[in-house]
């Protein structure tokens, strides 16, 4: 097992984030992150909606390109949970299945990042999956899906779109890595400064959002 404030304080740029575990309680916790290196990319916020959260514009008259920045991370679906870096959440919960909405997408259309989509449901009886969407050299989008019974108390697994920094950025390549489970300000604090945008942490149904343009 790692140690995932040490991930991310090694990491300048794992891009957006997501990590499904259980605390050291034995609450449920699900971790999603933002973060951006463009103008258009860190103008955004966290916001409620009635079955998650979405992002939104901080600046709107700033708005260069939504397509890629504006969508649901967050969504549920029945007494599921779906969390995802785009607007494949929205396909996943009209589907009403996780891997086939998942089935129906690729990685994003970024040349020459082709950043890859990340997806996580986590289910009512404690057990999750989670998916990455990315290019391989053909062109072609391989899917890959990890689906786990649970997690130890004070463990969870941790996937992002990156594997650091770059140009173009690398993508996130293995499994999902087991880590331990810090806290939600814990988690807000290691990632970087600079790069860093909005966190979304759930710890057994209680929701917290971490905004920088908020003064978070």
């Amino acid at each position: 097992m790692q140690d995932l404030i040490e991930l991310l304080q090694n990491n300048p740029y794992p891009g957006r984030g997501v990590v499904v575990g259980k605390g050291s309680d034995g609450r449920a916790t699900v971790y999603y992150w933002i973060m951006g290196r463009s103008l258009n990319s860190r103008n955004r916020v966290f916001v409620r909606t009635e079955d998650g959260i979405r992002t939104e514009a901080h600046r709107p008259e700033l708005v260069e390109d939504p397509s890629l920045i504006i969508y649901h991370p967050v969504r549920t679906m029945g007494g599921d949970l779906v969390v995802t870096n785009g607007d494949q959440t929205d396909t996943i919960v009209e589907q009403g299945d996780f891997r086939r909405g998942c089935m129906l997408r690729e990685f994003e259309p970024d040349d020459p990042n082709f950043t890859p989509r990340i997806s996580a449901i986590l289910h009512e009886d404690g057990s999750f999956e989670l998916s990455i969407l990315k290019r391989q050299a053909s062109g072609r989008c391989l899917r890959e899906f990890f689906c786990y019974e649970g997690a130890d108390e004070g463990a969870g697994y941790f996937l992002s779109t990156y594997d650091g920094d770059g140009d173009p950025l690398p993508t996130f390549t293995g499994e999902p890595i087991e880590v331990g489970l810090p806290t939600p300000d814990e988690v807000w604090t290691s990632l970087n400064e600079d790069n860093k945008i909005s966190l979304y942490a759930n710890v057994g149904g209680d929701v917290r959002l971490y905004n920088k343009h908020l003064g978070d």
